[in-house]
């Protein structure tokens, strides 16, 4: 049986700190269970808030950070120094990281502008590098915990609603994005939904309605993060503001 749980922390400060010690005892987990960890990073004001909680976490020592891969739910194809990048916002967890071990060949950002013609050869280029750490006859690896936003509107990593296209495995290239900047590479649902954990953060009284709706029926095309499940855990983690309708 597939585990779903609410998880509902006073205030974002809060939360971001409540998920960076699940994330930190999750990673060693894995690490010790499998001798290695693939994580899903996102972005988005708590995304970024907790990647700085775990470069603060005092366990983040007993962690053997060599032995992390980290993934991006989704990206801005914007030139690579761009503010809107989420890679360039998680610098604050992996300069800390850098002291404790970490490779940085184990950082798979996704491609920028700099790199690639179109957004279509960037996530051609992350649906093949998913494929090279995957095991044999899978389409990614099986993430260990993949984390991601939520918007006002239930989108998760740029799936917008009536933009998932589950069908898909790997990254896409998303061009008509409802939120700026218009074009993003996204994982699709399908390759969200075989991670072992998927963890939703969500903060903020904005987004009060489309966390509840996302409790109900599930609809992938209009409440994106509906349809969103683990393997093994579905956890969502929230502050007190966002679950004032549940």
């Amino acid at each position: 049986m597939i585990a779903r749980q609410i998880v509902i922390h006073e205030d974002l400060a809060a939360t971001a700190h409540g998920i960076a010690a699940r994330l930190v005892t999750s990673i060693a987990d894995a690490i010790a269970a499998r001798g290695v960890a693939h994580v899903v990073l996102t972005g988005g004001s708590l995304g970024i808030a907790t990647l700085a909680a775990v470069a603060e976490n005092p366990a983040r020592v007993s962690v053997d950070w060599s032995k992390v891969h980290f993934w991006w739910g989704d990206e801005r194809f914007v030139p690579a120094d761009s503010a809107d990048r989420n890679a360039g916002q998680a610098e604050v967890l992996f300069a800390a990281l850098d002291q404790l071990g970490l490779d940085r060949e184990t950082v798979h950002a996704m491609g920028s502008t700099d790199q690639y013609d179109c957004a279509e050869d960037a996530a051609a280029a992350y649906t093949a590098l998913l494929a090279q750490e995957a095991p044999e006859g899978a389409a990614s690896p099986a993430f260990d915990v993949l984390m991601l936003g939520m918007g006002p509107d239930s989108h998760v990593a740029s799936l917008f609603p009536n933009h998932t296209r589950s069908a898909e495995l790997g990254a896409i290239a998303i061009h008509d994005s409802p939120k700026p900047p218009p074009h993003r590479v996204s994982l699709t649902m399908g390759t969200i939904n075989s991670a072992r954990e998927v963890w939703l953060l969500v903060a903020g009284a904005e987004k009060a309605p489309a966390l509840a709706a996302a409790q109900h029926e599930v609809n992938e095309a209009a409440v994106p993060a509906s349809a969103v499940q683990g393997t093994q855990a579905t956890r969502w983690l929230v502050d007190r503001a966002a679950a004032t309708l549940l």
